[in-house]
């Protein structure tokens, strides 16, 4: 786990609702959290983050989430998500995300999510804009892949 390659830190506190039955949070929050930095992540970097993205002028969907759990989160539990960008394709790129509990530095999950850039009138695949693929060369600089488009 090189934290050295993340550049974005997202803080998120565990609350009472999204605690289980066995005291700890709820699988499915994970992801959520995870969601959460990325969504921050992206607008740190510079993108876009408004309606076009809520009434589908932009549309850019999830198409693979991995989670790897290690140890589980507890109410009130402050955990720090690590977020960046390894790889840009042709039409998709991927996300990496590191959580941590705040206060011990215990690993306590990772995530690996695939996005895909759909044209929003035909939702068929569509090459991942170049303005994107600047923001995170810029923010990112050589720790990330960045396939580069020859149309």
């Amino acid at each position: 786990m090189d934290l050295q390659k993340f550049k974005h830190i997202h803080k998120i506190h565990v609350r009472n609702y999204e605690i289980d039955w066995q005291g700890i949070v709820h699988n499915g929050n994970y992801l959520l959290y995870f969601e959460v930095a990325r969504v921050n992540y992206f607008k740190e970097i510079g993108m876009t983050i408004d309606e076009r993205l809520i009434t589908g002028s932009i549309k850019i969907v999830v198409v693979r989430n991995e989670i790897d759990y290690y140890n589980p989160a507890t109410f009130g539990d402050e955990l720090t998500i690590y977020t960046r960008t390894t790889k840009i394709g042709k039409s998709s790129f991927a996300c990496e995300g590191i959580m941590l509990n705040e206060r011990t530095k215990v690993q306590i999950a990772k995530n690996v999510s695939i996005m895909v850039w759909l044209d929003p009138r035909t939702n068929k695949s569509t090459f991942v804009p170049d303005d994107f693929r600047q923001h995170v060369r810029t923010f990112e600089g050589s720790n990330c892949t960045i396939q580069e488009l020859s149309i």
